[in-house]
């Protein structure tokens, strides 16, 4: 519908057209045929002249529209950006400017080093607070077993994951928390000695609930001694008891572990995490890989799903034991969010698994996670074979091509799943990829 024509400061020709007044014919020179071809030709020019004014008050002519980049993996903030909603604007007789597009940033490749100060090297991403960065990561050990204890608390709020074979079929979580913190992260479990790898890997403070005593004295007997945080009598926070639904859950507040243990004494800046590439396009050369199972056990077992809407992998867990019945999933849920578990990257690592003990039913497994090894990436529904590198202790870990060229992570979280290096591997049809743990 287009709105009623305003006279002000038109010409008498304007007027016509606009109000279908005829004007008081005037003494011009010429025949009367001369004069009603010059009102003709004036009367179409003002005609296209006015349909053009038109048009621009309604907004008909536009500047063309941008196109819209693909979805951006996640940053690193729980706050979405603020969107400006424009204030009611009076009626004017003068067109409202043209409004234009504001194009979407794209992330920036950066890595292995050099990253900008507001930078997190551990996604690629930048922070909204760089001061957030000027501490240590804090590893948090989180369970998944027994089923009827899910779903776990903040594991979606870390920026990387490792999920590893703990003994007798079961898997846990050890959770790295940088960029954003959570008041409860957990159910808090007890450690095994890959976790003092992850701990020396990543310079972290580590918080976890108890263990064996052999794993005990290594991971006390370390020089990291001084940055693991267990339950104790004066340390709520940042580890605190809650009992929601009867269950007793130690639960872990990562925002309180960085001064909790610089009150003892213990340096908590920033530390060198360089080491990870990221590039936002896919790299070249991948392979369709729209689902990624691993399978631990008859007990415990998981899958990734890619879904092409947010660019993300979707986490799915086992609901029952496997004796020969099949697999059974279901969503894995972050039970602060409500939302089903995702990530931007899902690495596979097959990495050697060694028995540290092993008498009857009691087991300690040791993962040498040192050196390199083969390794599988997914990002962007596609999979590449690669290799995981960890050269020195203390280095992060990061992915090569086999020729050693750096392989770029998505920007975003990252999800390692840990198997053993004769695990078995195979494609039961297009776009699936199965792994079925094995040690060593």
């Amino acid at each position: 519908m287009i709105a009623a024509c305003s006279t002000q400061g038109l010409s008498t020709d304007y007027r016509e057209i606009c109000t279908g007044e005829r004007p008081t014919p005037t003494g011009q020179p010429g025949g009367r045929n001369t004069r009603k071809e010059n009102f003709m030709k004036r009367a179409k020019t003002q005609s296209l002249l006015l349909v053009a004014l038109i048009l621009t008050g309604c907004n008909i002519f536009r500047a063309a529209p941008q196109a819209t980049p693909s979805a951006l993996p996640l940053q690193d903030t729980t706050t979405p950006s603020a969107t400006s909603t424009p204030s009611p604007v009076p009626p004017t007789n003068t067109p409202n400017p043209t409004s234009t597009n504001t194009p979407i940033p794209v992330p920036l490749d950066y890595g292995p080093d050099n990253f900008p100060s507001d930078f997190n090297p551990l996604t690629g991403l930048p922070v909204n607070d760089a001061q957030h960065l000027e501490r240590r990561p804090l590893a948090v050990k989180i369970q998944t077993f027994p089923r009827g204890q899910r779903p776990p608390w903040g594991a979606s709020f870390a920026d990387i994951v490792y999920d590893y074979y703990q003994n007798n079929g079961l898997t846990r979580l050890t959770a790295i928390f940088y960029s954003q913190d959570v008041e409860q992260a957990g159910p808090v479990r007890s450690a095994r000695l890959f976790d003092g790898v992850i701990t020396r890997m990543y310079k972290a403070i580590f918080a976890f609930g108890g263990g064996d005593r052999r794993i005990l004295n290594r991971l006390f007997g370390s020089d990291y001694a001084d940055r693991l945080v267990t339950e104790g009598n004066n340390n709520c926070p940042p580890i605190c008891r809650i009992d929601p639904d009867g269950f007793n859950y130690l639960m872990a507040n990562t925002k309180e572990l960085g001064p909790y243990v610089a009150g003892k004494g213990v340096e908590d800046g920033r530390q060198d995490l360089n080491g990870m590439t990221y590039q936002f396009s896919p790299p070249a050369n991948g392979q369709a890989a729209k689902q990624v199972y691993t399978r631990y056990s008859i007990s415990s077992y998981c899958r990734w799903d890619y879904d092409p809407a947010s660019g993300r992998y979707l986490r799915f867990q086992d609901t029952q034991e496997d004796n020969g019945q099949g697999e059974a999933y279901e969503p894995l849920i972050d039970k602060l969010t409500e939302q089903q578990i995702a990530t931007d990257n899902v690495v596979i690592l097959l990495v050697n698994h060694e028995f540290f003990f092993k008498s009857g039913n009691s087991e300690i497994i040791d993962i040498l996670l040192t050196g390199g090894g083969e390794a599988y990436a997914f990002r962007d529904g596609q999979v590449y074979q690669v290799r995981w590198n960890r050269p020195e202790l203390d280095a992060v870990l990061y992915l090569t091509y086999p020729d050693g060229t750096v392989f770029p992570y998505k920007q975003g979280t990252t999800w390692y799943q840990v198997v053993g290096m004769s695990s078995r591997v195979n494609q039961p049809e297009a776009g699936v990829w199965r792994f079925e743990f094995r040690i060593p």
